[in-house]
C-alpha cells in the first residue's frame, strides 16, 4: 500500500507543477497578482509531495520490501543498513527521483527565502523551474516509475553493485545532483530575465548564491568520486577523464565562470548578456551530463542506465529546454544593454579572459568525450580519446589562468595600470619562480611538470595573500586598524581568498603527484619483503574472511624503517556472490607529504599473490585543496548580501543632528 501512495504522491506532485508552469507565468504576463501568488505554496507542495515520494521509496528499501521491483534488483537482506538507505539513489529510477527532489527543493526555497524578489520575477523563476520538474516527471512516470510492483516477489533482492556499497561514492550522487540541479535556479533566472527584458545588480545577487551552492556542491561531490576511485578501484588514479567524470566537471567550469561574470553585473552593471549565456550553458552541460549517464551512449563504470528508450526521452528534454532558452536568448538578448565601459587593463577584462579560458576548456573536454561517439555515428570506427589527449589540449588554458589571477584580483575596476598593479606583485612572482626552482633542482631535473606546477600554486596562494594584505592595509597601519579592517571584510571576499588559495594547493597537489609518483609491480609470497620509498615492506599473512555480503581475501603488509614497524596495511580482495562481481580495496598508509598505496591482486599459479605499490607524493593535498575550496564556497554563502539578495545595511551614525522643523 505505500508503495502505491508513493506513486500517487508522484502522480499528484505531476500535476502540481502543470499548473505551476502555467498559471503564474500567464498571471505575470497579464499582471494578475492572485495567479503570480499561486506560485508559492504550488512550489512547496510540490516539493512536499516529492519529498513523500521519495520517503516512500527509502523506507521500501530499509524494509526490504522485495515486492517493489526496485527494490528487489537493487538490495538484499544482507546488505549493512547503510547501503539500504543509500542505495535508494544507487539506480536510476531512484537516483531520478532524488534528481527531482532536489529540483523541487531548489524551487521550494526560493518560494520560502523569495520574499525580496519582485513578484512578476519570482513568479516567472517558478514557472520556469516547474517546466523542468514536468520534463522530469514525465520522464520518471512514463519510462522510469520507481513504485513498479513484482506480482511474484522474490524471497531476496539482487543486491546493490558492489561498487556502490561504500561510504564514498554512497553521498557522491547526492552532492553531485545538488550541484546539477542547483544550476536549474541560475537557467530559471536567465530564462525569466529574458522574459522580461531586465537584467541588473540585484538580479545578479540573486543568481550568485545559487550557483554559488551550486558550484559549492559539484566541488565536493566530485572531490568524493575521485576520492572513491582513488581507493575503491584498485588502479591507484584520481581522475581519468572518464566521461562521467567529465559529466560533472564540465558545468562545474561553466558554473565557475558564471560567478566570476555574475560579479562583473553586480559591480559594473555590464556583461550582461554574456552572464545570462553561461546561465543557460552552464545548466545546458547539467542536461548533457544527465544524458550521458542515463542514455547508455557512452559506457562508464558511474553510469546508471543503458537504455535507448530513456536516451530519446532525454534527448527531447535536451532539445526544448536548451534550444527554448538558445532560441530564446537570440530573440530577447538585445534588449539587455549594458551602459558601462571598461579599458583592456581593468578588473572587468581579467574576469572576461577568466571566463574565456573556462568555457573553451570546458569546449575542450566536451569534445574530447562526445568525439567517440561522433567518430563511430559518422565512420563506423571505434575511436578512444583517454588522459593524453585532455592533459594536453586543457592543461594549457588552467596555466593561463594560474598565471592571470593573482594580477587582475588586485587590479581596479573600469581602468588600470598594468605596471602600478604589477609592482607589489614582483616580489611573489620572484618567491614563486624561486620555490620552482628549488623544485627543479631537488628532484635532479626531469620533468617540469613539478617546478611549474610548484611554481603556479605558490602564486596563486600568495597573490591570495597580498590581495588580502592590502584590503585591511597590513603594515600601513597600526594592527589593531588591519584587524578591525579584517574583521569587517565581507565573508564573500573570504570566501574568495580560501576558494582561490584551495584551487593554488590543488596546482601543486597534481603536478607533485603526477610527476612524483612511483610504482612496483611484483609477486610475493607470505614473508616475502622489498624495500620502497625508504620503507621495507613485509607481506605477513593473507587471510580468507566474511563481511556482511561479501568474502574477503585479506593480506596483512607490515611497514618498516630502521627494523621497526611504523604501520600495517590490509589490502582486500573481496568477492560479492550475489553479483558474482569481485572488487578491490586498497590498503594506504597517509601521511601529509606522501601516500603509500597498496592492492593485493589474484593468487599467482606458481604461488603468492600479485602485489602492486605505489607512493604517492603529496596526494592528499589533492582533497584537502578541494575542502578548501568548498569552504570558500560556504564562507561566500553566509555573507547576508547573498542570504537576502540586498546590499549590506548602512550603521546608522550616532548621535544624528535631528533636523529642526
Amino acid at each position: 500500500m505505500l508503495s502505491e501512495l508513493g506513486h500517487i504522491a508522484l502522480i499528484l506532485a505531476f500535476m502540481v507543477a502543470i499548473v505551476q508552469m502555467i498559471v503564474p507565468m500567464w498571471g505575470a504576463h497579464k499582471g494578475w497578482s492572485d495567479w503570480m501568488a499561486m506560485a508559492v505554496p504550488a512550489a512547496l507542495v510540490q516539493f512536499a509531495l516529492t519529498g513523500l515520494a521519495f520517503g516512500v521509496l527509502m523506507w521500501a528499501f530499509i524494509t526490504s520490501d522485495f515486492s517493489v521491483q526496485l527494490v528487489a534488483s537493487n538490495s538484499h537482506s544482507d546488505k549493512p543498513m547503510l547501503y539500504k538507505v543509500t542505495g535508494t539513489w544507487g539506480n536510476h529510477e531512484g537516483s531520478l527521483l532524488l534528481w527531482v527532489l532536489i529540483l523541487t527543493l531548489f524551487g521550494a526555497m526560493v518560494a520560502w527565502r523569495g520574499g525580496n524578489l519582485p513578484d512578476g520575477l519570482k513568479a516567472r523563476v517558478l514557472s520556469v523551474q516547474s517546466a523542468i520538474a514536468v520534463s522530469f516527471f514525465a520522464f520518471m512516470l512514463f519510462t522510469s516509475n520507481p513504485f513498479v510492483r513484482l506480482l511474484n516477489p522474490p524471497f531476496d533482492g539482487n543486491d546493490l553493485n558492489p561498487l556502490l556499497q561504500d561510504p564514498g561514492l554512497a553521498f557522491h550522487p547526492p552532492f553531485l545532483y545538488l550541484g546539477y540541479v542547483g544550476l536549474s535556479m541560475a537557467f530559471s533566472f536567465a530564462v525569466a530575465a529574458l522574459i522580461e527584458g531586465k537584467v541588473d545588480a540585484a538580479w545578479a545577487r540573486w543568481v550568485r548564491p545559487w550557483t554559488l551552492a551550486a558550484w559549492m556542491f559539484l566541488t565536493i561531490g566530485i572531490a568524493m568520486g575521485s576520492w572513491w576511485a582513488y581507493y575503491e578501484l584498485g588502479w591507484g588514479g584520481w581522475w581519468f577523464w572518464d566521461p562521467v567524470e567529465n559529466a560533472s566537471f564540465m558545468p562545474w567550469l561553466v558554473s565557475a565562470a558564471l560567478l566570476h561574470s555574475a560579479i562583473v553585473v553586480e559591480k559594473r552593471d555590464t556583461l550582461k548578456t554574456w552572464t545570462i549565456f553561461l546561465a543557460i550553458l552552464a545548466f545546458s552541460f547539467s542536461l548533457i551530463g544527465t544524458f550521458i549517464v542515463r542514455s547508455g551512449v557512452i559506457t562508464s563504470v558511474h553510469a546508471f542506465a543503458n537504455d535507448p528508450t530513456r536516451g530519446v526521452f532525454i534527448l527531447m528534454i535536451l532539445g526544448v529546454a536548451i534550444g527554448g532558452a538558445l532560441t530564446l536568448f537570440a530573440a530577447r538578448a538585445h534588449v539587455l544593454k549594458s551602459h558601462s565601459v571598461f579599458a583592456p587593463i581593468s578588473r572587468e577584462s581579467g574576469l572576461v579572459m577568466n571566463n574565456l579560458l573556462l568555457v573553451v576548456a570546458t569546449f575542450v573536454v566536451f569534445f574530447g568525450t562526445v568525439w567517440p561517439l561522433i567518430a563511430e555515428l559518422t565512420s563506423g570506427r571505434k575511436v578512444s580519446v583517454g588522459p593524453p589527449f585532455f592533459d594536453l589540449a586543457f592543461t594549457p588554458f588552467m596555466v593561463g589562468l594560474a598565471a592571470i589571477l593573482p594580477i587582475f584580483a588586485v587590479m581596479p575596476w573600469k581602468r588600470g595600470n598594468l605596471s602600478k598593479t604589477l609592482q607589489p606583485l614582483w616580489g611573489v612572482m620572484a618567491l614563486s619562480v624561486a620555490f620552482g626552482a628549488l623544485v627543479w633542482v631537488l628532484q635532479t631535473g626531469g620533468s617540469m611538470l613539478a617546478p611549474v606546477g610548484a611554481t603556479l600554486g605558490l602564486w596563486i596562494i600568495l597573490g591570495v595573500k597580498l590581495e588580502v594584505a592590502q584590503r585591511i592595509k597590513l603594515f600601513k597601519v597600526p594592527f589593531s586598524e588591519s584587524w578591525r579592517r579584517a574583521v569587517n571584510l565581507p565573508r564573500a571576499d573570504w570566501g574568495k581568498a580560501y576558494a582561490h588559495g584551495g584551487l593554488g594547493i590543488l596546482f601543486f597537489a597534481i603536478a607533485a603527484i603526477t610527476a612524483w609518483e612511483t610504482e612496483d609491480l611484483r609477486v610475493m609470497n607470505i614473508g616475502d619483503r622489498f624495500t620502497m620509498g625508504g620503507y621495507d615492506i613485509v607481506l605477513e599473512r593473507v587471510e580468507d574472511l566474511r563481511g556482511p555480503n561479501y568474502q574477503s581475501e585479506t593480506a596483512t603488509f607490515a611497514l618498516e624503517r630502521d627494523g621497526i614497524i611504523v604501520a600495517r596495511m590490509s589490502p582486500e580482495k573481496r568477492f560479492y556472490p550475489v553479483q558474482q562481481m569481485p572488487t578491490t580495496e586498497a590498503g594506504i598508509d597517509r601521511s601529509i607529504t606522501r601516500d603509500l598505496y597498496v592492492t593485493i591482486g589474484d593468487r599467482q599459479p606458481q604461488g603468492g599473490w600479485a602485489v602492486r605499490t605505489y607512493i604517492k607524493p603529496y596526494a592528499n593535498w589533492l582533497w584537502v585543496g578541494s575542502i578548501v575550496m568548498s569552504f570558500g564556497g560556504l564562507l561566500s554563502l553566509t555573507d547576508r548580501r547573498y542570504r537576502v539578495g540586498a546590499p549590506t545595511r548602512k550603521a546608522k551614525t550616532p548621535n544624528a543632528a535631528v533636523p529642526a522643523e
